[in-house]
């Protein structure tokens, strides 16, 4: 028998697939029938066992909560693949799972419920596996509802598939970067799309259909058997002609790249070293004989082994003794044990080669998004999120000698679940963790309760706003204790379309080297001039930071302290200590004392922040607010209530749909007014209406409330006036 140990060192013959989906739309159960298919699970228990979900909470709240890796073989054609398979959360609070697990695969099954169609999480998870050049193909699921429940016609039925093949591409066409709008969207032609029912196991594609000589008129006779007992022997039959597991893996390794494929078109995107390097070569040709450059995607505790980081091996062959550096942790560790998954339990082996998914033990202090290599390499890009944690705790520990077992904690828990920012004050005491909604942070709360055996307590959720500034602000000086340097600094805000471009990741965060290619050319398609562009040195969390200093000699010298002092600024605003975002920084000039001992970080580092919070003070500084787009459905009946609900929570109304007895509502709502949203919504619907977010923004919060919202927070960090 074939095993895994043999086929990961075929490159050709190995996938890389991620599973993402909206909330309840079957992932789980789809998940457990390609185990059941593998032979890793029985065919009874698959979609009832969740099998990846192997957190108590998991299973006791029926939802997937973090992503769970898995290697399965599967036979197409007389030949044997690898399937390495990662099972992904669909609800919006864990979606940083789903962003991490992008970085590891090359291909990705978009489960669409064929009653519900395309929803926001839909969206979010497409966009996400493009954001990273994973090739998407569809599956459309719960077909059997469309007969059984809703009883549509044939027609209608074809009717809705096209309506989500085409809001699919839709958002493919609008979302997918240039040479791949039109090559990447999904078609029933193409064998790119697959219909079926995870729940009955079985499904359906064009090519498939052609082979087996299957109608989708043997489906709909199946299911119109009125006869219970020739229902379940109709399903039965359906999912032995057209096992579920044999149709969706084999469109995936008939559509979806091998990793010596993707890594040629995915490198350049992901990584900003010279690709013409030796390094870079071997990362573009996935070479198992080149240097390790590894990046995990996700950390978890074994009880025996310790910390166990998973992810994908890019390039070079990893070994159990091996040395290897890490960029973040800046040091070398050496390598305990590698190992590939099967769902909860890893298979160790001797060695593992580039283009898999892979365990390693050994890495200590590593993180999700580390660059691990065989020598120092230009690290891997940051693995970003699309939504940021708005929703933020205080946490303590019930008993005062806890407060060290806390800290430890709280490390380790950001390690598990890098979605969450934790801010530990270890003078004061205070930490505070803030994640993407209130079910995130009860999850966290509950884990590490019952998990980590740490008992806690935490406040009432805390809203983290953003600080900015609404026009441009005049040059200050900020002069150094020791009276001998100056720094001259403008203010303003940054441009709409640059911020755009930041967020979308066109535009890369970090300290920008010279001639930055991708920066360059950004930048140039705005109409920046190359002048413009040379004084970028940062970009930081949505901001810039903009050396315009001219023939200063010393500059070289104090330009690293400038942006760690700009840094500084932007993670702690003047007005309330908030996070800054949406401004542009411009160092116009520059004084420094010709001897270096008179301009270290002592000097440099005040005068810098000064000079950059008095222009901001007087830059019309403003307080930014969190809101979420929501689209909130509910039948018709309730319209008026909802929209009643959205009005009293500040919220902005944006649309309105109806169809048939459904009515949908897109709404804009500030998330400090949403706190027991989900409550609120099951109360005014009595419990019909679901709410799925499908955007962030930050705007100005209203005036009149703007004085009290700094005042409050400034209480809450006892902030004194000066300060």
């Amino acid at each position: 028998m074939v095993e895994v140990t043999d086929l990961m060192k075929q490159q050709d013959h190995i996938r890389n697939i991620a599973i993402a989906a909206h909330i309840d739309h079957g992932k789980t159960t789809f998940s457990d029938n390609l185990l059941a298919g593998a032979g890793m699970l029985s065919e009874e228990t698959a979609g009832k066992q969740r099998a990846l979900d192997f957190h108590d909470d998991e299973a006791e709240r029926g939802i997937t909560i973090d992503s769970a890796s898995v290697s399965m073989i599967h036979k197409v054609k007389g030949e044997d693949y690898l399937i390495n398979l990662i099972d992904t959360p669909g609800h919006v609070d864990f979606g940083g799972d789903v962003t991490r697990a992008m970085r590891a695969v090359d291909g990705c099954v978009i489960l669409s419920c064929a009653v519900e169609g395309v929803m926001p999480q839909t969206e979010t998870v497409v966009r996400q596996a493009l954001k990273e050049l994973v090739k998407p193909v569809l599956f459309i699921n719960k077909v059997d509802r469309l007969i059984k429940e809703v009883k549509l016609t044939p027609e209608a039925m074809q009717a809705k598939f096209i309506s989500i093949i085409d809001q699919v591409n839709r958002l493919i066409e609008a979302i997918a970067p240039e040479g791949y709008k039109e090559k990447w969207k999904v078609g029933v032609g193409e064998g790119t799309v697959a219909f079926g029912s995870a729940f009955h196991n079985w499904a359906l594609s064009v090519p498939y259909m052609k082979e087996k000589g299957i109608s989708f008129k043997d489906i709909i006779d199946a299911y119109t058997e009125e006869n219970d007992e020739k229902l379940k022997e109709n399903i039965k039959e359906l999912a032995k002609k057209a096992p579920l597991h044999e149709v969706v893996l084999g469109m995936s390794i008939e559509n979806h790249p091998d990793p010596v494929q993707s890594q040629k078109y995915r490198i350049p995107k992901i990584w900003r070293g010279d690709v013409e390097s030796d390094e870079g070569k071997a990362l573009m040709n996935c070479d198992a004989k080149g240097d390790v450059a590894f990046v995990p995607i996700k950390i978890t505790v074994d009880k025996h082994a310790g910390e166990v980081a998973a992810g994908r091996l890019f390039s070079g062959t990893l070994k159990q003794g091996d040395e290897v550096y890490m960029s973040n942790a800046k040091k070398k560790v050496r390598i305990q044990q590698v190992s590939v998954y099967k769902g909860a339990q890893r298979i160790l082996c001797d060695e593992v080669l580039a283009g898999n998914i892979v365990g390693v033990v050994g890495l200590r202090d590593v993180v999700s998004g580390e660059t691990v290599s065989t020598k120092q390499i230009e690290p891997f890009e940051a693995i970003t999120h699309l939504f940021e944690p708005v929703v933020t705790k205080s946490i303590e520990a019930t008993k005062a000698a806890d407060l060290p077992k806390l800290v430890e904690t709280l490390r380790q828990v950001g390690k598990e679940d890098p979605s969450l920012r934790i801010t530990i004050n270890e003078q004061t005491g205070e930490s505070l963790i803030s994640g993407m909604g209130e079910l995130h942070l009860e999850i966290i709360e509950n884990r590490i309760k019952h998990e980590k055996g740490l008992e806690v307590k935490t406040s009432a959720p805390i809203i983290v706003y953003r600080e900015t500034a609404s026009k441009i602000g005049p040059s200050k000086e900020g002069r150094s204790p020791n009276k001998h340097n100056s720094f001259y600094i403008i203010v303003e805000p940054l441009d709409e379309e640059i911020y755009d471009k930041i967020q979308s990741g066109e535009l890369r965060e970090g300290r920008v080297k010279k001639k930055d290619v991708s920066v360059t050319e950004c930048l140039t398609g705005l109409g920046w001039g190359s002048d413009e562009i040379r004084n970028v040195r940062d970009i930081y969390k949505g901001n810039l930071l903009l050396d315009e200093t001219r023939g200063e000699v010393h500059i070289g010298e104090v330009i690293e302290m400038v942006m760690d002092a700009f840094e500084m600024v932007i993670d702690e605003g003047p007005l309330a200590r908030e996070p800054c975002m949406k401004l542009q920084v411009r160092l116009v000039d520059i004084r420094l004392h010709e001897d270096a001992i008179h301009r270290g970080p002592a000097q440099v580092y005040p005068a810098v922040r000064d000079g950059i919070k008095q222009s901001l003070n007087e830059a019309g500084p403003t307080i930014l607010e969190p809101l979420q787009i929501h689209v909130i459905e509910m039948p018709g009946d309730y319209m008026g209530a909802v929209t009643k609900l959205v009005g009293s929570k500040r919220g902005q109304m944006l649309d309105m749909k109806q169809e048939g007895a459904t009515s949908e509502i897109k709404s804009k709502l500030p998330v400090a007014e949403m706190i027991g949203w989900s409550n609120d919504l099951r109360s005014t619907t009595e419990g019909r209406g679901t709410s799925s977010i499908l955007d962030q923004t930050f705007e100005r919060i209203p005036p009149a409330l703007q004085s009290g919202i700094i005042k409050g927070i400034r209480d809450r960090k006892g902030l004194a006036e000066n300060q």
